[in-house]
């Protein structure tokens, strides 16, 4: 195993080319930070800081459709896999296990890598969204389904954008809704609409009936540290309740007074609950 001392900005893979923030010393132990929807790394920012100044390195990646040299047009390009392999191929570029983070759409794909590469996650951190079965489940047996309207919503065309652009009262009120800060709304409305970032960001959505549900009740085996938000408007407490069906190895749970948006709004607590469970 070659472990990376050079500082990683971008990577390829199939002709696209990924964004990356690699902060903190050359040598610390290093972090791979995913976003979700409907931002991008620099949603990590405050956590990097703090990591970083621990002596941690940190990787915070754009992923498909949000690395501006990474957004194919062909919803099926959004399929589960093909966004795990992109997040594993920068796994390799760093040769030595990581601590992987992920929110919303992010922490998706981190219970993904971490159910198929378990030997490359030193510990698997995952923000707001649970297990993909322990959601599932939750929707048979509370209001989830309610709260995922959305989810059918975002895959129609066209529509969601207009609801971001030209009736974007509508959409960004949604957003608020969420939990969202007003600084938050202005950088949605520069880094994903002004950037041409909201197709291919949508795309994520669109890509779900591509997608393969071969690993859907596979339990992960790495420790595993999931952190929730009470005030969470798009994940309810069932899914919370069911999620450590779902891990076969240390397993700790944390429920903040926060919303959905943790990365951004509780980039402190986040940070020590995250270098508690990690030293344990």
């Amino acid at each position: 195993m070659t472990v990376n001392t050079q500082r990683i900005t971008q990577f390829q893979r199939d002709q696209l080319t990924f964004d990356v923030l690699d902060t903190g010393p050359l040598d610390g132990q290093p972090f791979v930070l995913l976003h979700g929807f409907p931002e991008t790394n620099k949603s990590w920012q405050q956590t990097a800081d703090i990591l970083n100044a621990q002596g941690f390195r940190t990787y915070a990646v754009n992923q498909r459709g949000y690395s501006l040299g990474a957004r194919p047009r062909n919803r099926r390009d959004y399929r589960s896999s093909a966004l795990v392999e992109d997040v594993h191929t920068l796994l390799k570029l760093i040769g030595q296990p990581v601590y992987l983070v992920g929110h919303d759409w992010g922490a998706v794909i981190a219970w993904d890598i971490a159910q198929r590469y378990p030997e490359k996650i030193k510990h698997l951190i995952s923000v707001s969204v649970p297990h993909k079965a322990a959601f599932m489940r939750s929707m048979l047996s509370s209001t989830q389904l309610f709260k995922s309207y959305y989810m059918g919503l975002f895959q129609l065309p066209k529509i969601p954008e207009l609801f971001f652009t030209r009736l974007s009262k509508i959409g960004l009120g949604l957003l608020k809704n969420s939990g969202m800060t007003e600084q938050q709304l202005k950088d949605f409305q520069q880094e994903i609409v002004e950037e041409k970032r909201l197709s291919t960001a949508l795309n994520w959505y669109r890509g779900i009936p591509f997608s393969s549900n071969k690993y859907l009740t596979q339990p992960v085996k790495v420790p595993t540290l999931f952190i929730w938000g009470k005030h969470d408007s798009a994940i309810g407490e069932k899914s919370v309740q069911l999620n450590r069906q779902y891990v076969d190895a240390p397993y700790t749970e944390v429920i903040m007074d926060a919303t959905h948006w943790i990365p951004v709004q509780n980039a402190q607590q986040l940070s020590e609950h995250i270098l508690q469970a990690i030293a344990a």
